[in-house]
């Protein structure tokens, strides 16, 4: 699983430091998850770090991915 940055991020520089996996990059426009790297902190906190900081509540669960039933 990952997170994800909205637009809306202003680039304030919050979430950048408290990513354990160095997964928050800059983008062209706002902050950005490289989804490989991300894994929402599991085994660093309870909740993903740049959630909990982010002041504009930007920063969002990547909804689950639907496909096939898992045999």
């Amino acid at each position: 699983m990952s997170v994800w940055i909205e637009a809306l991020c202003i680039n304030c520089d919050m979430c950048v430091p408290e990513c354990p996996n160095t997964a928050i990059f800059r983008g062209e426009h706002h902050y950005q998850v490289n989804a490989d790297l991300c894994t929402e902190c599991i085994g660093f906190y309870d909740k993903p770090a740049c959630i909990e900081v982010c002041p504009l509540d930007c920063i969002q669960y990547l909804p689950a991915k639907s496909g096939p039933a898992a045999i």
